[in-house]
């Protein structure tokens, strides 16, 4: 059991970077390159993901799987599942049941939190297991 919150302790932590990376390549990509917001913010979340899934493989789960490539499709896939999540989740919150815009948007953090840890450990990261 501690094995499993140590994990995802630092799984919490690896997000957190890939959030700020997602937000600097955002920034760097519409502000000061000019390329269009819905384009720039692909391009961060294609960085975060990048970031995440190699520091994730590496320090989170100490993944040696040897197809990295499809390891990386499943975490890919996972992330673009908890975006939409995200999205759906922000959405119900603030827009249907009126709740702060911030605050939503921490809840449904906290609840794709649990979906990509769970999913990652299950599936990309499960080692044959």
């Amino acid at each position: 059991m501690l094995k499993l919150l140590l994990s995802a302790l630092k799984f919490g932590a690896v997000g957190l970077l890939g959030m700020a990376i997602d937000f600097f390549f955002t920034w760097l990509c519409k502000e000061k390159l000019k390329i269009n917001k819905f384009i720039a913010n692909a391009i961060g979340f294609s960085m975060a993901v990048i970031n995440n899934y190699i520091l994730n493989r590496i320090w989170t789960f100490s993944s040696k799987n040897p197809q990295i490539f499809e390891q990386f499709l499943y975490f890919l896939g996972i992330s673009s599942i908890g975006l939409a999540l995200n999205s759906s989740f922000l959405y119900l919150f603030h827009n249907k049941f009126k709740l702060n815009f911030y605050f939503s948007k921490l809840l449904a953090i906290a609840i794709v939190f649990l979906w990509n840890f769970s999913a990652n450990l299950l599936f990309t990261f499960n080692n044959g297991k």
